[in-house]
């Protein structure tokens, strides 16, 4: 059988692969049984590309500190309205991205999460303050007063968070959070600025949570984004002046080295050639190398498995193995540091970028991991 695995294309591999983690998700989930997941165990699973009701995601645009907002919900869109009626959703699971803050990169993600629970638990992502590119209807900001709260940067963007939350989201819902990169960091500050927040897991996936500039990718992108980022200002202007199958066609070629891309995040990768959304990104990563500095222990160690009243908040860590971004010894230093902590290093060879090939393959982990806290609530 290895054998003759090895001598299939990659790409065919990573199908099988893929396919046997979802069988075994599918068993898991089928072992709790009606009290989880209200059906039988061929109803669980969704077949991939099926036309089930739910599928396409909402897409909302709101102004959020005064800055334009990208929200991609799967499930109820109004958690206020539902929360008034006879079955409100048990938790919500909101995605917090990296940078760039673009929700449509974990399209596939989150519906796979939101297909593997029999569309029982609505998941949201809430995008960076002026990551996305406005609608025509929209300006990037509300009114001229924004730019003087610093929404843009690291800490404006916190904030942005907490605001998102206490205005479209239920006081006292649960909340299953996932951060990917420096929404792992970002994530951290939450919690220890709203210490109300009621979180029943953290999942922190390819966590940009310390020394971002000493790490392999930072020694690179340090000097571009905190001293030559206005450069590449007139380069991304003139080429967002092209047109639109053209920019598809570079995005396509710029990514034609990946054996199983996504097709889902070309429109997102295209939305990026914007000289707002490139900007705003890039001010935000120059803060991020300045900033994330030293590891929060202090709210690690009160988070990482934590008996509230009635539910236990536990922090899961992923990291990965070939990751320039937060380098193995990154693992290894925390590992050190919090030998009782969920903290695990990633033996699929899965990249920082995940979204761009493995979206579904890490929904599915993601799956396992918290199956047993759904079963609790």
């Amino acid at each position: 059988m290895v054998f003759a695995l090895g001598r299939l294309p990659v790409n065919v591999i990573a199908s099988l692969i893929t396919n046997f983690l979802r069988s075994q998700t599918l068993k898991r989930i089928s072992s709790f049984g009606p009290e989880l997941c209200g059906a039988g165990p061929v109803d669980v699973m969704r077949s991939p590309g099926s036309e089930e009701p739910g599928e396409d995601p909402s897409v909302e645009y709101v102004y959020c500190r005064g800055v334009i907002t990208e929200l991609l919900k799967y499930g109820p869109t109004d958690l206020h309205a539902v929360s008034k009626g006879p079955k409100p959703p048990k938790m919500l699971i909101l995605v917090i991205p990296g940078n760039p803050g673009v929700v449509g990169f974990y399209k596939t993600y989150m519906r796979t999460l939101y297909q593997t629970f029999l569309q029982r638990y609505p998941v949201w992502a809430v995008s960076h303050a002026g990551h996305c590119m406005p609608p025509e209807t929209f300006d990037m900001i509300e009114d001229a007063s924004v730019t003087e709260k610093d929404v843009f940067g690291l800490d404006g963007q916190i904030e942005h968070k907490l605001a998102f939350l206490q205005k479209h989201v239920p006081q006292g819902t649960n909340l299953l959070l996932i951060g990917h990169s420096i929404g792992c960091y970002i994530i951290l500050e939450m919690i220890k600025r709203d210490p109300d927040l009621k979180v029943v897991k953290a999942v922190m996936l390819f966590p940009t949570i310390e020394r971002m500039a000493c790490s392999p990718q930072g020694k690179v992108m340090t000097p571009v984004l905190c001293r030559l980022r206005y450069a590449f200002y007139l380069p991304v202007f003139l080429l967002s002046l092209l047109p639109e199958r053209l920019k598809i066609s570079m995005v396509h070629l710029a990514l034609r080295n990946l054996y199983t891309l996504d097709p889902s995040i070309i429109p997102s990768t295209v939305s990026l050639i914007n000289v707002d959304c490139a900007a705003n990104g890039m001010y935000m990563g120059s803060q991020e190398m300045r900033l994330v500095v030293e590891r929060d222990n202090a709210t690690i160690r009160q988070h990482l498995s934590k008996v509230c009243l009635f539910w236990l908040f536990q922090i899961i860590f992923y990291y990965g193995a070939t990751d320039h971004w937060c380098p193995v010894q990154y693992y290894h230093d925390i590992r050190n540091d919090f030998p009782e902590g969920d903290i695990r290093l990633c033996e699929r060879g899965i990249r920082h970028a995940f979204v761009l090939d493995s979206g579904e393959e890490m929904a599915n982990m993601t799956a396992e991991w918290i199956l047993d806290d759904l079963k609790t609530l």
